[in-house]
Formats: structure tokens, sequence, C-alpha cells
């Protein structure tokens, strides 16, 4: 591998773990509302969240260059406070990153708050329990294999991500070209040996973790667990 095939990893796995603890962070309040509210608004926040599962990647791309790019509402309020916009770069295809993972963080989320015992909450609550020490010592330990899934699905999703990338941060080396955008990159150029060095890593990586996990949650937790990809 070159140091340009490094430089993709270490930037790859970087937005992976970025974007994993803030869809965590973001889906987990978010989740827990959608879990517990039946309403035409809850209903309609759901469809906004998974959007991205159906959207073509390049028109979620494209809307988010529009939005952060120079010309865009988010870009043109940045640069008048003397900041940089987010197309063509590192943060950009972060929030892109974060957007387009958000439903594999948020739904398997949902499906472990809702298959909570209510009784259990009810009566920490009866017994002068806050909701955040609820939260804290009932909520997060009952729903353990669901944030093991929502990190997992997340982290291995970003991994693959490629429309929604190249449209917003194109292939900058060192800043938004991560390893799905330098296999591209790659095999345009017909330097098939690498493309494929480098597709068959990511295989092999994506599978491991994804094998280890589920296998780890099936024999501690043997849990229903949520996939969707």
């Amino acid at each position: 591998m070159t140091a340009l095939d490094w430089q993709a990893v270490s930037l790859t796995l970087k937005l992976g773990l970025y974007s994993t603890l803030i869809l965590l962070l973001l889906a987990t309040p978010l989740a827990w509302w959608l879990a517990r509210r039946h309403s035409w608004l809850s209903s309609v926040i759901q469809a906004v969240v998974a959007l991205p599962l159906v959207l073509p990647p390049t028109v979620l791309g494209f809307y988010l260059l529009m939005w952060l790019g120079p010309s865009g509402f988010v870009g043109a309020t940045l640069e008048s406070l003397g900041l940089d916009h987010l197309a063509f770069s590192f943060e950009g295809i972060l929030v892109a990153s974060v957007i387009y993972s958000l439903p594999f963080a948020v739904q398997p989320l949902v499906e472990s708050f809702r298959q909570l015992p209510q009784g259990q909450l009810e009566a920490a609550a009866t017994l002068g329990a806050g909701w955040w020490r609820r939260f804290w010592t009932l909520v997060i330990p009952a729903s353990q294999g669901g944030f093991l899934v929502a990190a997992t699905l997340s982290f291995a999703h970003t991994l693959g991500e490629f429309g929604v990338i190249l449209m917003l941060g194109g292939s900058i080396p060192g800043e938004t070209q991560v390893l799905s955008i330098l296999i591209y990159d790659h095999t345009e150029a017909m330097n098939y040996d690498a493309a494929g060095n480098l597709a068959l890593g990511l295989l092999v990586f994506s599978f491991t973790v994804l094998l280890a996990v589920y296998s780890l949650q099936k024999r501690t937790l043997g849990g229903a667990t949520y996939a969707k990809g």
C-alpha cells in the first residue's frame, strides 16, 4: 500500500469514528422520543429520518452541496461570519455522513426502547428515581444490544459511503478522499490491482466487524437485532 492509500484508510476510520459518536449522541434522545410517541408528528419525523434509506446518495449529496456550499444558506452564513463554507472539506463530509447514516443509528434504538419493560421504569419512578437516573441505570443497560447494533451499523455504513461523499467532498487527498473514493479513483485510472486490494480489505474488515458484534450480541444478550442495508 502507498502513502496515499494509508492516508485514505486513516481518514476513513476518523470519519467513521467521529460520525458514530455524533450519531449516538443525536440518535439517543431522538429515538427515545420516537419510541414513546404515536402521533402524526412522530410519523413525519420517522419518515424524514428514514429518507436516506430510499433517497439516491447523489440526490442527498446534491442538496447538501447546495446548502453547505458558498452559495447555500449555511455556507453563505458561515462565510458572512468569517468562516469557511463546508463544501469540499472534512467537516462537510462529516455532516453528510451523520445525515446519511442517521437511520442506521435511530431505528435500532427505537426498536430497543420499545421493548423496555415499562413496569420497571414506573416502579423506579414511584421510588423517587428521577428521569436522568432511570435512564442511566435502567434504560441504557437494558438497551445495550440496541446501542451495540446502532454503533456498529453506523460505523460500517460510514466506511462504505460514496455518492454523498463524492458530491459534497470530491476527492481531495487527506481531506475528503476516503477509501470508497480512492477505490473509484484507482479504478478510473485502470489501476485495478490497487483498487482490488483496497476493496478486498474493506470487505474483510466490514464483514469481520459485523460478524464479531452480531455473534457477541447473540451469545450475551440473546435479543432481537435490527439491521437494514
